[in-house]
C-alpha cells in the first residue's frame, strides 16, 4: 500500500514538473537577420539586430560593487567606475544617450552587459554614469535613452561576423573633467598624457552653473575615442565620457 502511495506521489510530481516547464513558452521562431534569443529566468528576450532609431522611456538604476571585476556580456571587465550601461536588447557595442528627465542631466553611454532584468526597468548604468546623471543617490530615476549610432549585433548568425557600423560625419570629443573653479581645470589639462591631440578648457552654463570644461578634441572616429577612453581610464582617470558634436 505504501508503494503504491508513493508511486501516486512520483507521478504526481512529474505532473507538475510538466505542468511548469509548458507555462514556459520557448520564444517565436527567430526572424533571419535577428540575433538568436536568450533566456533569464522564465523570461526570453530577443536581441535587436542593429540600433537604428532606437528610443525608450522607463526607470534607470545602477549596479556597483557585486559585478565589478566580473565579465560584462560582450566580455568585458565591468568597471563600476567607467562609463558603461547594461540593456536587455540593444546590441552590444551600442552608444546611447541617457537624459534623466528628473534634473535634465545628459551622459553619452556605451551598452557592453545584459540587464536589467527587474520588472519596469529599461537600464543598467555603471555607479560612475549614475553619479554623473544624479541616479547614484536615489538609485532609479526616469530617464529617456536614444542610440546614438547604428550598431548591428556581433551574435547574428552568418558567414560573416557583422562590425559596428562607425558615424558617418561629425567630429568627436572627450570630456576629462568639468570645474567650477578654473584653476582647477587648467590643473587638470596640464596632466592629460595624449600627444598629437588638443586639449581645451570650454566655459559652459548649465542650470544657471558656469563648468570650466576639460576637454580632447578633433577625434574623427568612434573607434579612436574609444582607445583615447580605455587609455585614460587605465592611467586613472575617473569620470570621462565620449561625446559626439
Amino acid at each position: 500500500m505504501e508503494n503504491v502511495l508513493l508511486k501516486k506521489i512520483f507521478l504526481i510530481f512529474i505532473f507538475l514538473l510538466l505542468v511548469i516547464a509548458g507555462c514556459v513558452k520557448p520564444p517565436q521562431k527567430t526572424q533571419p537577420g535577428y540575433p538568436p534569443p536568450y533566456k533569464i529566468g522564465n523570461k526570453w528576450y530577443q536581441p535587436l539586430p542593429d540600433s537604428r532609431g532606437f528610443t525608450e522611456e522607463g526607470i534607470a538604476s545602477w549596479y556597483g560593487k557585486a559585478f565589478h571585476g566580473k565579465k560584462t556580456a560582450n566580455g568585458e571587465v565591468y568597471n563600476m567606475y567607467g562609463i558603461s550601461a547594461a540593456h536587455k536588447t540593444l546590441p552590444l557595442g551600442t552608444m546611447v544617450r541617457v537624459h534623466n528627465l528628473e534634473n535634465n542631466k545628459k551622459l553619452n553611454v556605451r551598452i557592453n552587459d545584459r540587464g536589467p532584468f527587474i520588472e519596469g526597468r529599461i537600464i543598467d548604468l555603471s555607479y560612475e554614469a549614475a553619479k554623473l546623471l544624479g541616479v547614484a543617490a536615489p538609485g532609479t530615476a526616469r530617464v529617456k535613452i536614444a542610440a546614438m549610432n547604428i550598431v548591428q549585433s556581433d551574435n547574428i548568425i552568418s558567414n560573416k561576423k557583422k562590425k559596428p557600423i562607425e558615424f558617418k560625419e561629425g567630429d568627436f570629443y572627450i570630456q576629462v573633467g568639468a570645474f567650477k573653479e578654473r584653476q582647477n581645470a587648467e590643473s587638470l589639462k596640464r596632466t592629460i598624457p595624449i600627444k598629437n591631440k588638443t586639449i581645451l578648457t570650454t566655459t559652459e552654463e548649465q542650470n544657471g552653473v558656469i563648468y570650466h570644461k576639460v576637454k580632447v578634441v578633433g577625434i574623427k572616429t568612434f573607434t579612436k575615442a574609444l582607445e583615447y577612453e580605455r587609455y585614460l581610464l587605465n592611467r586613472g582617470y575617473k569620470g570621462i565620457f565620449i561625446v559626439s558634436k
